[in-house]
């Protein structure tokens, strides 16, 4: 490198430092994270009868 790019180099960033602000939010943030799980339960359930009615077909004649 050159003087004069570390020159310009060093006023651009004189220039941009101002431009730049970090500013903490006056409110606290929130993320909401209200997921459904009802559809895992279910075919969680789904399974398990399906296995108890093959384990025990004595209990549910058809």
């Amino acid at each position: 490198m050159n003087k004069k790019t570390i020159i310009i180099a060093g006023f651009a960033g004189a220039a941009l430092g101002g431009c730049i602000q970090v500013k903490a939010p006056e409110r606290p943030i929130e993320i909401n994270l209200n997921v459904k799980v009802q559809q895992e339960v279910v075919v969680r359930l789904q399974r398990d009868a399906q296995d108890l009615i093959q384990n025990n077909p004595e209990l549910f004649p058809q």
